[in-house]
């Protein structure tokens, strides 16, 4: 049974998140030969506060982003 789980920064809509969990199960169904019955994959999403790239939290980044007209 695969198991896939998918860190993912909040912020999504639900539709958004309904769609990756979907491309991903058909991925690996189709990627392993696995019945789509026995994949399971799950999100667990964290807050922009709570994730840093290059020493820079998500949150500030979004912020810079946003201040600076999405670029």
């Amino acid at each position: 049974m695969p198991l896939v789980q998918v860190h993912l920064a909040a912020g999504r809509t639900d539709d958004q998140k309904r769609a990756l969990l979907e491309a991903v199960t058909e991925a690996v169904r189709t990627s392993i030969g696995v019945p789509v019955e026995s994949v399971r994959v799950w999100i667990n999403e964290m807050q922009p506060t709570e994730f840093m790239a290059g020493g820079v939290l998500l949150a500030d980044r979004r912020a810079q982003a946003a201040t600076n007209g999405g670029t």
